[in-house]
């Protein structure tokens, strides 16, 4: 989750009110402070915005704090009791800009971005602490955390963000885990229930971690995931903050591992962003292997993800700091735009793909409604080739038959798990076909023909350049019957796909 979101700090009301230091009355108008906005989310937490200003005279310079990032902001201009900013020239497309009033003891700003309605914030005088890190833990000397030896085939199962975003709550996690063994889910495959971010709350006195009030009670949430024949999943930073902006891990990492244990926790999520202004990303490993670390010595079997969009070419060490799987790519979108350009993308990491070790070009969209059926088939097939992890991102308590259809198509599960663990590979291009192989247990090979253009086109392949003429061909989607592979022609529409399991004869 590559987002940049606004910081949440969680504090009871009346610590939120203390911690801010009112402007006296009788002081100049003056902007230069720290101006603190907190708006509550709903869970007992809130989002904080940290605007650092400096005037001079007509002139205004200074930061937005987000937990993420901290933006200096440019064409600061004061007039009178109002001001205007912005976060980035006029010619970056992601600027946004911010018109602000000055009233008594607070300030009133309008936030302008592209794409998103307006939002105005109040904010007021905060302490010296507004929007500071808190001070650096050097990253820990590299050394080769031992395997897991989890995840001998790519992780199945669940996760939250894709379409519930910060609205998952227990609630929605028990009736998920019940769909899933309703609906065949759980039997084909998929095991693991992920919650994403947004379950924090803060840390307790003893600096535990501690949920928020949509999930009260984590234990028995696992209890509940287990007792269904499924795994509960989990999300964090390596950062103070999440992507979203809740509590992090950093400075306690041995303390919230040995927490996710004692919890009942199968499955770590762990997301680089919030981790971005403490640590360059050349520190990224050691600052992996730390958690890497952490999980091994609970004792408890956890899945360990490493959520840092394929930056620092994690797939050389991924491995080594206890990942059973990272992430090769930026956040992947309901779009055959988004989906195609991760999926066809992929084949040059093929190499570093091993069983319990994983290249993750994120999580599934099937079911979310940006896609045709046709190219959600090809998103299951591309996925499937590149024994990717299969984490499906949509409401399975409302899956359409057709949808559900394509989550759980055996062979082509039976693809993506083929216990060789091998990563399919481009073989050719002809246009805008693509043929893709994939090596399986037993001698065989999977094959996708690809039609990544706008309008149908006629591929055919031969059982020579596979050097598999003795041997049976099933067409994955068609669900017919084997036949001798001698060779195959079809035409394949938009954005589509057929997707082949060669076996060769007995």
């Amino acid at each position: 989750m590559d987002r940049t979101v606004t910081r949440v700090i969680v504090l009871m009301s009346v610590v939120v009110m203390s911690g801010l230091e009112a402007r006296p009355s009788d002081s100049a108008p003056d902007l230069t402070a720290r101006w603190v906005s907190r708006v509550a989310n709903g869970d007992g937490t809130f989002r904080e915005t940290v605007f650092v200003l400096n005037q001079q005279g007509s002139t205004l310079s200074g930061s937005v704090v987000n937990p993420t990032s901290e933006q200096p902001i440019v064409e600061g201009v004061v007039d009178g009791a109002t001001f205007s900013f912005a976060s980035a020239p006029p010619e970056n497309p992601r600027r946004t800009t911010y018109r602000g009033t000055l009233a008594g003891d607070d300030i009133t700003i309008t936030v302008v971005r592209p794409g998103r309605p307006d939002q105005t914030l109040t904010a007021r005088r905060g302490p010296d602490s507004a929007g500071r890190l808190p001070e650096r833990v050097p990253p820990p000397d590299l050394h080769v955390v031992p395997d897991n030896g989890l995840a001998r085939t790519p992780p199945m199962g669940w996760n939250s963000w894709n379409h519930f975003r910060g609205q998952v709550d227990d609630a929605t996690v028990r009736t998920i885990a019940d769909a899933m063994v309703a609906n065949g889910m759980r039997d084909a495959g998929y095991v693991y229930v992920n919650i994403d971010d947004t379950w924090e709350l803060g840390r307790d006195t003893t600096g535990h971690i501690t949920t928020n009030r949509k999930f009260p009670d984590m234990k028995a949430l696992a209890d509940y995931v287990h007792g269904k024949g499924l795994k509960l999943g989990i999300y964090s930073s390596p950062g103070p903050f999440t992507c979203a902006g809740y509590e992090g891990s950093y400075g306690h990492e041995a303390d919230d591992a040995r927490t996710y244990a004692a919890w009942g926790i199968d499955y770590l999520k762990y997301d680089w962003c919030g981790a971005a202004r403490l640590y360059r990303d050349s520190e990224m490993r050691a600052v992996y292997q730390k958690m890497g670390d952490a999980l091994r010595t609970t004792g408890r079997p956890i899945v360990f993800s490493l959520c840092q969009y394929g930056r620092q070419d994690v797939w050389k060490w991924g491995a080594e700091v206890g990942g059973n799987l990272w992430r090769t790519t930026g956040d992947i979108s309901d779009t055959w735009e988004s989906m195609s350009r991760i999926g066809f993308g992929q084949e040059q990491l093929a190499p570093y793909a091993k069983p319990g070790h994983w290249n993750d070009p994120d999580m599934l969209e099937i079911g979310n409604g940006g896609m045709t059926e046709t190219e959600y088939r090809t998103h299951m097939s591309l996925w499937a080739l590149l024994s990717a992890p299969l984490l499906a991102g949509n409401d399975l308590r409302d899956v359409k038959p057709e949808i559900l259809s394509i989550l759980t198509n055996r062979d082509a599960i039976a693809i993506d798990q083929d216990p060789l663990g091998r990563q399919g590979r481009r073989l050719r291009s002809d246009g805008d076909v693509e043929i893709w192989t994939k090596p399986l247990s037993g001698g065989g090979q999977a094959i996708g023909v690809f039609n990544r253009g706008a309008g149908p086109a006629q591929a055919t392949i031969r059982c020579e350049e596979f050097q598999l003429c003795d041997a049976d061909v099933r067409d994955v989607w068609g669900h017919a019957q084997p036949t001798r592979f001698t060779s195959y022609s079809a035409s394949i529409p938009s954005h589509g796909v057929a997707l082949l399991r060669i076996t060769p004869s007995r």
